[in-house]
């Protein structure tokens, strides 16, 4: 990367704050979701609904942000982008039904999709090979601070006002991202732009065609689906079956996050020395055996330590198959980067969105449907690795 230490930083802060939507627009609001549903006198599912139109408009809004930064640039999808999720942040403060609420909550996740398809089409129009994998992980590490951070601020802003605080402290964090994006310098040349939006469009069935790049966007999809089956559930889980408060499960919440945190540094360390795909297998197999040992301790009735120690084992590793997966699938996009970043953001988000309601198709007081919906996301993750992914590497 031709650039001061400085500029590296800042932009470093930069990115990882865009990357860092998804878990500021949900993680923060996750202790709130038992008292949402009590206030506004709807069912678990419904409640988990809120959450799955914010992930299901960042899936969708990908596909539009990424081609449109490829043809006008990045730094003007992301004005607007953020312009825009302030703005529908604001919307779900006011709201006062819930048919509302859901309708801010999409065009938030839409709008906030920018942040996260463009910042990493920034990192590729700066790095590529083992830099790349490291700077991702420098994402995957700056990102790791957010669902630290946001559910326990979310706990500690509940002891003070109502869940629409959460909204409000969500506004700032929006006007926040939109100065830093007014601050930031356009990265992709004029002369390196698509010639028009249509010709971005136009790149996604090359992309569709790409074995080993769906191979990827599958991994994405089916590994990140367990890991939003888990933001759905967990806070039920931990706060109406361990009978625990919201500033401790947001303590429990945040300690997956350190977790996530750590785990981030291991590519940064690791790129040029172990590839890429074996980074990847190893995590998806941890996370794997994790899974299952989660499903037999909740069968079995096990104890919260235990139960926080198996989430942990299953929910870890992702911060290594983000940056592996993401590196691997970008390293021969060349001019289609902002096409394919998007292509990956959707799969790894519309899944998770469409499970996050069957999280609680049982009701508020059993874990079980997390626990499969997890399972079964790992199988299909590591089925997509070893038959889209891994021949491509041997020999």
């Amino acid at each position: 990367m031709a650039m001061t230490k400085g500029k590296q930083l800042w932009l470093t802060i930069f990115l990882g704050l865009m990357t860092a939507m998804a878990p500021l627009a949900t993680d923060m609001y996750l202790p709130a979701l038992p008292t949402m549903q009590g206030e506004l006198n709807i069912s678990a599912s419904l409640a988990q609904m809120t959450l799955t139109m914010t992930m299901i408009g960042m899936a969708l809004g990908q596909i539009f942000a990424g081609p449109v930064s490829d043809r006008y640039g990045r730094k003007r999808p992301l004005v607007l982008g953020m312009m825009v999720f302030t703005l529908s942040t604001v919307g779900c403060v006011w709201a006062e039904n819930i048919v509302v609420f859901l309708f801010f909550r999409f065009v938030m996740g839409f709008a906030g999709a920018s942040g996260i398809v463009i910042a990493k089409a920034i990192a590729r129009d700066l790095c590529e090979g083992p830099e790349l994998t490291r700077f991702f992980a420098m994402l995957m590490m700056v990102n790791g601070l957010a669902p630290i951070i946001a559910p326990v601020l979310g706990g500690q802003i509940l002891l003070v006002t109502s869940w629409r605080g959460v909204f409000v402290v969500l506004v700032g964090v929006g006007i926040v991202q939109l100065l830093a994006t007014l601050a930031y310098q356009e990265t992709l040349p004029e002369k390196e732009r698509k010639q028009g939006v249509l010709a971005s469009f136009a790149t996604f069935p090359q992309l569709f065609r790409n074995r080993y790049f769906m191979g990827n966007c599958l991994v994405q999809c089916f590994v990140f689906g367990s890991f939003f089956a888990y933001l759905a559930g967990s806070s039920f889980v931990f706060q109406n079956i361990f009978k625990v408060s919201p500033q401790m499960y947001s303590l429990i919440f945040g300690g997956m996050g350190a977790g996530l945190l750590v785990a981030g540094m291991l590519p940064a360390r690791l790129a040029g020395r172990v590839a890429d795909v074996k980074m990847l297998h190893v995590s998806i197999l941890i996370s794997l055996a994790g899974s299952v040992l989660l499903l037999g301790g909740f069968y079995g009735k096990l104890g919260m330590a235990v139960i926080v120690s198996l989430l942990f084992m299953t929910i870890v590793p992702l911060s290594v198959v983000g940056a592996a997966s993401f590196s691997l699938a970008l390293s021969k996009q060349g001019k289609n980067v902002g096409s394919a970043s998007a292509l990956i953001g959707f799969f790894s988000m519309i899944l998770g969105g469409c499970m996050m309601p069957l999280v609680g198709i049982a009701g508020e007081n059993t874990a079980m449907p997390m626990c499969i919906i997890m399972l079964f996301g790992y199988i299909f993750g590591y089925a997509a690795y070893k038959f889209m992914i891994e021949p491509e590497h041997r020999g």
